[in-house]
């Protein structure tokens, strides 16, 4: 494990970048940078185009690590380069700590949530990751509902491949999505806050996690997880919040940070100039970046 890198995660000021739209999710990823369906053919060209457009982001000046402490980062972007390093190392170079999204997708809805499907290649993926230099993971499912059975699966599931990371060297973001539409939030929330931590209370000494939780109802829920000394940084998804009420539901809660996506992103777009381009990020970045340090 870099001990840079973790000592930039524990103390830093700043917020997570998430750049790992995959599959599914790639060509609504591309519709809204203002590239359609139409314009490609094929996986080979959708991919190349959407590393374009994270290349386009992190080589901007406004992609940089006085705000940004890391960027979350799908396989293919792992693998590829940009201007002549692999991405993680031009990540670190830049003073941003580089993760991996290790997740293959969610299983069909049972008992109220979505557990990851399989990983059957986790084993390979680690030691890739590390030979890239990636400092951790993230792994992501999603509670719909506050099922008791569901919130556990989804738990032990979690903590089942966060110990595979850690033995791996790397440190695990631990992403267990409770839906902003869900039926009863509030309820989930609850239900999540005490498995997290029974389970974080199981970890040894040597063991440390990141938690990526939705921006809870009750402002603070998850603060007894931010002080926990298992916990490397708890941040937060925006999970189909805007920006602007994203920003606002983060300043509420002490400790917690942004890891955003598509509230990062959100009004960048192909067609524009470098100039304009840049501006854009720059106010994306600033008013997430402020969010995350500036609380109420």
């Amino acid at each position: 494990m870099n001990q840079q890198h973790f000592d930039k995660m524990k103390n830093g000021n700043g917020f997570i970048a998430a750049l790992d739209q995959s599959g599914g999710s790639t060509p609504k990823a591309l519709a809204a940078y203002g590239v359609p369906e139409d314009s490609y053919s094929g996986e080979d060209e959708m991919f190349k185009l959407v590393h374009d457009m994270r290349t386009r982001i992190i080589t901007s000046p406004a992609f940089n690590s006085d705000k940004i402490l890391g960027a979350i980062l799908f396989e293919q972007t792992m693998d590829r380069e940009i201007k002549g390093q692999y991405t993680a190392d031009y990540l670190a170079e830049k003073g941003i700590v580089p993760f991996l999204k290790i997740d293959k997708g969610l299983a069909d809805k049972e008992n109220g949530v979505q557990l990851m499907k399989p990983i059957h290649d986790l084993d390979d993926t680690l030691r890739r990751a590390n030979e890239r230099n990636i400092f951790g993971t993230k792994e992501r499912s999603v509670i719909h509902e506050p099922n008791e059975k569901g919130v556990q699966d989804v738990v032990k599931q979690q903590f089942e491949v966060a110990e595979k990371v850690m033995d791996a060297g790397l440190v695990p973001i631990i992403e267990p999505e409770v839906d902003i539409n869900s039926s009863d939030k509030e309820k989930s929330e609850a239900m999540l806050l005490g498995e997290i931590h029974k389970h974080l209370d199981g970890l040894r000494d040597d063991q440390n996690v990141m938690l990526k939780l939705t921006i809870p109802t009750k402002a603070d829920t998850y603060k007894p997880l931010v002080d926990h000394p298992r916990v490397v940084r708890v941040v937060a998804l925006s999970g189909g919040y805007s920006r602007d009420d994203a920003n606002e539901k983060l300043k509420e809660n002490h400790g917690l940070i942004a890891s955003f996506s598509r509230a990062l992103v959100t009004d960048v777009s192909a067609d524009q100039s470098d100039e304009a381009f840049d501006k854009t990020l720059q106010e994306a970045v600033d008013s997430i970046y402020d969010a995350s340090v500036n609380k109420k």
